[in-house]
């Protein structure tokens, strides 16, 4: 039996005259909309097809809970319309107002209560069905009608069978009423590019798409509505009204000044020596629930210090100091500033293990293969550096990325470390190591003339100082033979004769002592 049959009371009918009355806003709001996306040929925007209303003269009433009861198009205007509101979440923009809503019989435009909007949704849930609640609701326009017409959304959704296509569709409209109340709460003003606060270096990022967490507050970034800020030098990332609220100086600064590590294997001084406070923050923590405390106490295990959860969300990594002493690369529990200090110090050559830890080199053969390696490159140096084809083919920029291990043989980063754990590194300088002395004794002429023939033996091939099988004298630099030179108790024989050559100097009378 129809609605048609059915005496509605006279309640009921204006509630529904002013349903209707929405729904006619809302599809004329929905025309103007489609006209433009098309007149612009939006390719993300769904697909409209016509859909015409004809009923004659003489017809009955229809059921105005049916689809087919909305009401005939005016003249001039086209004969379609689109039940199915697309929100495209930032893929397409409204371009056009929304019609005003009026409440009551006198047509005062006004802002229902909580308690008008409970009676009109439930009357008109009646009267229209759920189909109402997920257009009318979308015509708040302040902070306090957009949390109301959240609730009231949620609850049609738990309402509505699961899985159906109106609870899907009403999922999508609380996104966008969700999204809309946050864009009010934030709103999108001209922020500058750049902003410099407590050392940070902040630039105001355009990417919209990629989700990120703001550091200071812990909310998800939506780059759709919100600005947001990354630091050139921490990567420190926050909405741009939190950053009036940032305490802690940029990490850059830290590393620049004083470039070293803790090395210390987790040094722990209890909670007591922070006051039972966070060692960032100053936010009170405990170890255990208490009342009048909000959050736990997260010990770091770089610093040994306690931090709270907005501090300290569980990020891993590796230690240094478990690295240098127990050859440990298993990454631990640390701070969110001991990351990011971590992060700009993992390539910085300031780890000296021979004075660290001298032991670690009879326990890791890795280390010893890499250390043999760097002392015969220093050796090669000084050929490239006297030698214009080397300089032209900018050889010694193969190790750009370790400018270190042209300079000495005993400082290491954590990343070279990393890298010999893993084999890497082991393995580049190996190449490395071959394509320059392949330029050394074969490609160049005028560095296979610096080479040196054994003074003891006079036999075999040129040597250099960077060969597996030479030894080469700690004072004159010159190469000999392995078995020469110690069969000879390490007698150097360039050196006697560069001794004899300065006394004969010194012993020799000068021009004048006849005189």
């Amino acid at each position: 039996m129809g609605h048609e049959d059915v005496a509605l009371p006279k309640v009921t009918l204006l509630v529904a005259g002013q349903a209707r009355a929405l729904v006619w806003g809302a599809m004329e709001y929905d025309e103007k909309l489609a006209r433009f996306r098309q007149a612009h040929l939006n390719p993300f925007n769904k697909q409209l097809g016509p859909r015409q209303h004809e009923q004659g003269a003489g017809e009955e009433a229809p059921d105005i809970t049916s689809e087919e009861a909305l009401p005939e198009l005016p003249p001039g205007e086209p004969e379609f319309y689109c039940p199915e509101r697309t929100m495209d979440l930032g893929l397409s923009e409204d371009h056009f107002a929304r019609p005003v809503v009026r409440f009551g019989a006198c047509g005062r435009e006004s802002g229902p209560g909580r308690g008008q909007i409970v009676w009109m949704v439930s009357a008109c849930e009646q009267v229209l069905g759920p189909l109402w609640v997920t257009w009318g609701l979308f015509l708040a326009s302040d902070i306090q009608q957009l949390r109301q017409a959240i609730q009231e959304c949620k609850q049609v959704i738990l309402e509505l069978p699961e899985h159906s296509e109106k609870q899907k569709d009403a999922v999508v409209r609380l996104i966008h009423l969700r999204l809309k109340l946050q864009e009010l709460k934030d709103p999108s003003e001209d922020e500058p590019s750049v902003r410099v606060l407590l050392e940070h270096r902040f630039c105001k990022e355009k990417s919209k798409s990629v989700k990120q967490t703001c550091d200071k507050c812990n909310a998800i970034i939506w780059g759709l509505i919100q600005t947001w800020y990354t630091c050139t030098g921490c990567y420190y990332r926050c909405h741009s009204k939190c950053l009036n609220l940032i305490s802690k100086p940029c990490v850059r600064s830290k590393v620049s000044h004083q470039a070293e590590y803790e090395l210390s294997i987790c040094p722990e001084a209890g909670l007591d020596s922070q006051d039972y406070r966070c060692a960032e923050c100053r936010a009170p923590i405990s170890l255990r629930e208490c009342r009048g405390v909000p959050s736990e106490a997260r010990q770091c295990d770089y610093t040994g210090q306690y931090y709270c959860s907005h501090c300290h969300w569980n990020d891993l990594a590796v230690i240094p100091a478990r690295v240098v002493h127990n050859w440990d690369f298993e990454p631990r529990k640390v701070s969110r500033g001991s990351m990011r200090y971590l992060a700009l110090m993992v390539s910085r050559p300031v780890l000296r293990l021979r004075e660290i830890n001298p032991l670690l080199f009879n326990y890791v053969e890795e280390l010893v293969e890499i250390r043999k390696l760097r002392q015969d490159i220093l050796l090669m140096k000084p050929y490239f550096i006297t030698c214009r084809e080397a300089m032209a083919a900018r050889l010694l920029l193969q190790l750009q990325d370790r400018q270190h291990f042209v300079e000495n043989d005993e400082m290491y980063s954590v990343q070279d470390l990393l890298d010999a754990h893993t084999g890497r590194l082991g393995c580049s300088l190996a190449e490395t190591h071959t394509l320059f002395a392949k330029h050394i004794k074969l490609d160049c002429e005028r560095c296979q003339a610096k080479g040196f023939v054994c003074e003891l033996c006079r036999e075999g091939d040129v040597l250099f100082p960077f060969d597996s099988h030479t030894s080469v004298c700690t004072d004159c630099s010159a190469v000999f033979h392995r078995d020469c030179y110690y069969d000879n108790s390490t007698t150097c024989p360039r050196c006697a004769r560069l001794t004899l050559r300065k006394q004969s100097l010194f012993q020799e009378p000068g021009p004048d002592a006849d005189a």
